[in-house]
């Protein structure tokens, strides 16, 4: 096997799980621009309206705002959890931290600042601002994302239902109006409330539930009452 065969393998094994699930991801949507393309066209041919190609439907309000409200709740879900888990925790479950490490923990705990080591991230080591943006950026990133995310579903939530306003010979709102309408509330809390039992479930259920080898899990033989401890 040549170097660059070995080198491929190696990247593949060591990068399979985020690997896998952006392949599922492109799946997913590939899958959900075809039936949504088919159900669309289902419905101009209800109202007697010309149908679209799939083309013109993957670059339409009506496709963007199907794949923006699931983006924005699944990124409020881990913008939530990532904070929250600092703070609060769950007796039991391998998706909390230990009772008596509620909170940001120490800097020796953390390995920052003078407790950094050579192999620590450089802004770990940093002081000031630097390692206070650093210390939160993963939920920073995830709430950026839920919050641009909401914005794309709201702004081409309301050029879809402009569209179907106008097919139904109905006046179109603005985007104020429509960010206080029952159509954009009832597409947000759908989701959010999905994700909220999801993370609780979890939470919940793998204090008394196993996967042997998953590290979401306990080890199997763990006592029910073990937290934060993985398998």
């Amino acid at each position: 096997m040549s170097p660059m065969s070995r080198s491929v393998r190696k990247f593949l094994w060591e990068n399979g799980l985020g690997l896998a699930f952006l392949t599922l991801f492109v799946l997913a949507v590939i899958g959900q621009a075809f039936a949504g393309h088919a159900d669309f066209n289902n419905q101009l041919a209800a109202d007697d309206l010309q149908q679209v190609t799939l083309g013109e439907y993957m670059t339409s309000s009506d496709f963007a705002v199907d794949v923006m409200e699931n983006w924005q709740s699944e990124y409020l879900q881990f913008f939530l959890y990532v904070f929250l888990t600092v703070w609060l925790v769950q007796r039991g479950s391998p998706e909390s931290k230990n009772p008596d490490k509620v909170g940001v923990e120490s800097d020796e705990e953390q390995r920052v600042g003078r407790h950094a080591d050579s192999a620590s991230p450089r802004w770990a080591a940093a002081g000031g601002l630097r390692l206070k943006l650093y210390a939160s950026s993963l939920g920073y990133v995830m709430g950026a994302v839920f919050v641009l995310s909401w914005l794309a579903q709201s702004i081409t939530g309301v050029a879809a239902y402009n569209e179907e306003q106008l097919r139904q010979l109905q006046a179109p709102m603005s985007w104020p109006e429509y960010i206080l309408s029952a159509d954009f509330w009832s597409r947000t809390l759908q989701n959010w409330q999905s994700e909220f039992l999801a993370i609780a479930s979890m939470a919940i259920l793998s204090i008394y539930l196993r996967q042997r080898g998953s590290p979401e899990s306990k080890p199997v033989g763990a006592a029910h009452t073990s937290t934060g401890v993985a398998g």
